[in-house]
């Protein structure tokens, strides 16, 4: 089979090569797969850039959602079939013809859903999912703050908070994604090139704060956005792409921008802070990612979730696919098609 190797760090261009390698054999509890298409991740690009520490040693395979057949099953594995069309959770190993993941990480996927776009809702949806119900609880009226809301995270969001009956904040950097943020039903658009969504949103709320924000910036942002919070206001922190393509010294500088909490602060204030890693909990709660799975699905099912159409790429044109991405180019998500 062909497979996509990450072998250096840096930028795209020279990071990746195309190599054949053996099919692989699923384990116990695990599902082969027939890849039609892999799904990119903003955490993909740190892994190229050196800055994701869970990435495996080089050379490796990125990848952390696929869809596709299941093709091959093994022991233990009951609610899967050879033939069935599924999207699944990878840890690591996604950019390939195939590809062997965990049971519980994989779901069939609706008819009425193509495979590149079905990458979206086991990254994109799950950890929305997640982030929305089980760190925090929307509640109708809440004051939503979604940054990146025209990524495949944010767009997710957007349509939970949406059904939840939120007041919807979101922010953008150009004028096309804060018009198409705002057709989603954000009622409140921030250009973050040229406002400061701490002021826009003090301003909006009569100086009231926010009562969710949902942030995967990172940096600076994070500080601002703990001060944008009312009281019983919550924070989930679960990306980091301020500190993508930078410099060290700009990299240090950002991780100080996050600020220094002391758990008085939020005791004082009422205020709370959260975190998101997928992996972790792909890894040590299988039967929580089921759970999600198998909830966005329905939600998607019913109308609730509705993931655009995701922008392909061909499979060796990788390099073209991870600069989009890095550049934040696209709205909504990236993938591969085999």
């Amino acid at each position: 089979m062909k497979a996509i190797f990450l072998v250096k760090n840096g930028a795209a261009s020279g990071a990746f090569e195309i190599r054949e390698v053996a099919i692989p054999k699923p384990g116990v509890g695990q599902v082969l797969l027939k890849v039609e298409a892999s799904g990119l991740n903003f955490a993909d690009v740190m892994a190229r850039r050196g800055m994701y520490k869970e990435a495996p040693p080089l050379p490796c395979i990125l990848g952390y959602d696929v869809a596709g057949e299941v093709t091959e099953t093994g022991a233990g594995v009951s609610h899967l079939k050879p033939g069935e069309r599924v999207t699944a959770l990878t840890r690591f190993g996604g950019y390939a013809e195939y590809a062997v993941t965990e049971a519980s990480a994989t779901v069939h996927v609706p008819e009425n859903i193509d495979n590149a776009t079905a990458t979206t809702l086991c990254t994109q949806y799950c950890t929305a999912y997640y982030a929305g119900t089980h760190l925090v609880n929307l509640n109708e009226g809440d004051n939503v703050l979604i940054h990146s809301g025209a990524g495949g995270v944010g767009l997710a969001l957007i349509q939970l908070a949406k059904y939840k009956k939120c007041t919807i904040f979101s922010t953008a950097g150009t004028e096309e994604k804060l018009a198409y943020i705002k057709n989603m039903g954000v009622h409140h658009p921030i250009n973050y090139s040229i406002q400061d969504f701490e002021l826009e949103t003090k301003t909006i709320t009569n100086g009231n704060g926010l009562d969710v924000i949902f942030d995967a910036v990172g940096g600076l942002s994070v500080k601002k956005g703990f001060r944008s919070l009312g009281p019983g206001g919550r924070i989930v922190c679960y990306g980091a792409s301020d500190m993508s393509n930078k410099n060290i010294f700009s990299k240090v500088a950002a991780a100080v921008n996050f600020g220094i909490y002391h758990p008085v602060m939020f005791m004082v204030a009422s205020k709370s802070m959260l975190g998101i890693n997928m992996l972790k909990i792909a890894d040590n709660k299988p039967a929580l990612i089921q759970r999600c799975l198998k909830a966005v699905i329905k939600l998607t099912e019913e109308g609730v979730f509705s993931p655009m159409p995701a922008k392909i790429y061909p499979a060796n044109e990788i390099v073209s696919a991870h600069e989009c991405l890095e550049k934040r180019k696209s709205i909504g998500k990236i993938a591969l098609k085999w």
